[in-house]
């Protein structure tokens, strides 16, 4: 088994998967295991194998016994997101004085999708309590299908829908309501063009052909709406407009964050928050393999105040 380089330390997905042991819990897995260079891989371009991978994976490692979601829908990779969890985790315990009681912390996720992949991860690994948004109705029914159909997250994991696509924060967080974390990962192409350009990158990274029979590009493996993969202005636009919302909630706040695919953006969101008069700003940088990702946090809390802030029972 090979260690999965620079991965958090606490991600349990450090080594490679054992298929054996993940077709235990989801049977179905194994017409999908191919051998490839003596060892047992899975097709990764294959999106039902990789549906099937992820409901084992979330069976094995997190007890959550239902999971699934509609064809074309954003399919996440499982090692990569909850990677976003144990770094958050890191950057609250470095800001609030004495032990975190995990329990009480709150996170608010921008944009879950139908799959609620952050707020099923955070809460199983470290008890978190979530508020999950989305734009699409479609994705909000199936959040709370997978929310009502494991025991006990009805509790922890509240689905809110944001019927305002030009708002963010606005319409969600409520008068004194209070939060430890928001994350996001935004859609970071500029348009559908581009977003299909991405996905035939990809392909062509997983050793498959851009083209098929007709002539269209296929759909990736991990798929995706429209609203999960681009916006106008792309990832940059959305994330400074989430960053003037971010100024009205400064005192509800302990840390705002999202992920940031592109490099180059970041000096951008750095010049937002700067007109915003964020107090703090940190880039934390992440990797998985040989790919580096990274998110971007802020708040307008001062080290001090954080270190100090008490959230509501």
């Amino acid at each position: 088994m090979n260690a999965k380089s620079k991965l958090h330390p606490r991600n349990k997905h450090n080594q490679d998967y054992d298929f054996g042991q993940l077709c235990k819990f989801v049977p179905e897995l194994t017409g999908f295991i191919e051998s490839k260079y003596g060892k047992r891989t899975l097709d990764f371009s294959n999106s039902d194998a990789v549906k099937l991978l992820n409901k084992a994976l979330l069976k094995a490692y997190y007890d959550i016994d239902h999971w699934d979601i509609p064809p074309g829908f954003l399919c996440p990779p499982i090692p990569g997101r909850v990677d976003y969890i144990h770094y958050l985790a890191d950057l609250l315990q470095s800001s609030v004085k004495g032990k975190i009681d995990h329990k009480k912390v709150r996170v608010l996720d921008i944009g879950t999708g139908a799959n609620c992949i952050y707020p099923l991860l955070g809460h199983k690994s470290y008890g978190w309590r979530y508020v999950a948004t989305d734009i699409e109705a479609r994705s909000v029914k199936m959040a709370k299908q997978i929310v009502n159909a494991n025991q006990g997250l009805s509790k922890v994991i509240e689905i809110r829908h944001q019927k305002q696509s030009n708002q963010i924060f606005q319409g969600i967080i409520n008068e004194g309501e209070r939060f430890h974390l928001t994350q996001c990962n935004p859609p970071f192409h500029n348009s559908a063009e581009e977003a299909a350009q991405g996905s035939q990158r990809k392909w062509k990274n997983l050793g498959k052909n851009t083209k098929v029979s007709d002539g269209k590009t296929p759909a990736l493996n991990f798929a995706g709406r429209s609203n999960e993969l681009w916006c106008k202005g792309g990832e940059l636009r959305f994330v400074r407009k989430m960053v003037r919302e971010s100024q009205h909630y400064a005192q509800q706040v302990v840390w705002f964050t999202t992920l940031v695919s592109k490099k180059d953006n970041v000096s951008g969101i750095k010049l937002a928050l700067k007109k915003v008069n964020a107090k703090q700003v940190k880039v934390v940088k992440m990797a998985q393999g040989q790919k580096i990702s990274r998110f971007i946090a802020w708040s307008f809390l001062t080290a001090e105040e954080q270190a100090d802030y008490r959230l509501e029972n």
